[in-house]
């Protein structure tokens, strides 16, 4: 379990968030991410309610301090298994427990969570309220929804307010909305991520509906500037994906000051993070790491896209793709892949 230690604060942190997404954002992607914004909300990969409770808990749960803020996404449809696992995810101390009611994989469908609950918002409203309790008997943190703006032939003007509506009367103050539908038959998760049209105006009408709300965008955001755009228009925060994963300088290295400024709506620019400065902060991290027996390989595929848009930047990638994986790979090689780059700026 974590404890928090000298941590970024939880209360505004939703202005830039980066997206829960499987199999990328572990407890190794995060950390790299802590090491270049300090403010930025993280989340986990989506986690079933019924693996907390009968998987390796520790495995699934344990995280480094300075991670915070710090969300945890749970995934499921049953209110009982649900607050179970919210109970037992309370004692880890994460900052938020959000609710997957986006995701549109066939596993997801399968287990009957996911964006095919957006058809049912009284279940999403008493999972929302089972884990509520949960976290509120434990002193727990509070429980938020991620969802889409519809699914297949739904009219989103109606089915989102719907949503919205019943499961804020449940006790949900924070919707991330993903502001795109999710076709569940005929798009794969890939093309449900950009295929379907964009929304902004209907997802920005929720926040006029309900101003006490907390509502945050999601999908097609690529940049500060965009991000800081759709803030300007009303939204409390932003949340980004694949960008801010595939180039973290660009996104997340500049976001403390531009969004998280202090007592502005938006900071002054600042001195750029400087990408060899932070593959030097990892190394202790990624030796402390290999000691428990972490193969290098499972931390530097996500430190990939480090020096995107710098000379060498291929020749970094290509390196570490290379060698990393290999037996006796030692955390020198990223030493040897950043050698590769430009000299810095």
């Amino acid at each position: 379990m974590a404890e928090r230690i000298n941590a970024a604060p939880y209360r505004g942190a939703h202005r830039l968030s980066v997206a829960p997404m499987i199999e990328w954002t572990d407890r190794h992607c995060r950390y790299f991410h802590r090491a270049i914004s300090g403010r930025a909300l993280l989340y986990t990969e989506m986690i079933a309610g019924a693996a907390v409770i009968h998987g390796p808990r520790a495995r699934l749960l344990d995280y480094s301090s300075a991670e915070h803020p710090l969300a945890l996404q749970l995934g499921g449809s049953e209110p009982s298994v649900l607050a179970e696992a919210v109970r037992i995810a309370s004692d880890w101390g994460y900052d938020e427990i959000n609710l997957n009611v986006g995701c549109p994989s066939d596993r997801v469908q399968s287990g009957c969570f996911g964006a095919v609950l957006m058809r049912s918002p009284e279940v999403v409203a008493a999972c929302v309220e089972a884990m509520r309790g949960a976290s509120e008997a434990v002193g727990g943190p509070p429980i938020t929804v991620k969802c889409r703006i519809g699914v297949d032939d739904d009219e989103p003007s109606e089915r989102l307010p719907e949503f919205i509506d019943t499961v804020a009367q449940a006790g949900c103050e924070t919707f991330i909305i993903h502001a795109r539908k999710a076709w569940l038959q005929g798009l794969s998760p890939k093309e449900n991520r950009t295929i379907p049209p964009l929304d902004y105006d209907l997802a920005l009408a929720m926040k006029a509906r309900w101003p006490a709300l907390t509502i945050v965008l999601n999908g097609g955001i690529e940049s500060l500037a965009q991000a800081r755009a759709q803030i300007a228009r009303g939204f409390d925060g932003v949340m980004i994906g694949r960008a801010a994963y595939n180039d973290p300088i660009a996104i997340l290295g500049e976001a403390d000051a531009q969004v998280f400024g202090q007592g502005q709506v938006f900071g002054e620019a600042q001195a750029p993070v400087d990408p060899f400065a932070v593959l030097e902060q990892m190394l202790p991290y990624i030796e402390a790491r290999m000691r428990e027996g972490v193969r290098l390989h499972s931390i530097t595929r996500h430190m990939l896209g480090l020096f995107a848009g710098r000379p060498g930047a291929r020749l970094y990638r290509r390196h570490l793709s290379e060698h990393a994986h290999k037996d006796g790979a030692t955390p020198a090689l990223l030493l040897e892949a950043a050698a590769l780059v430009g000299e810095r700026v």
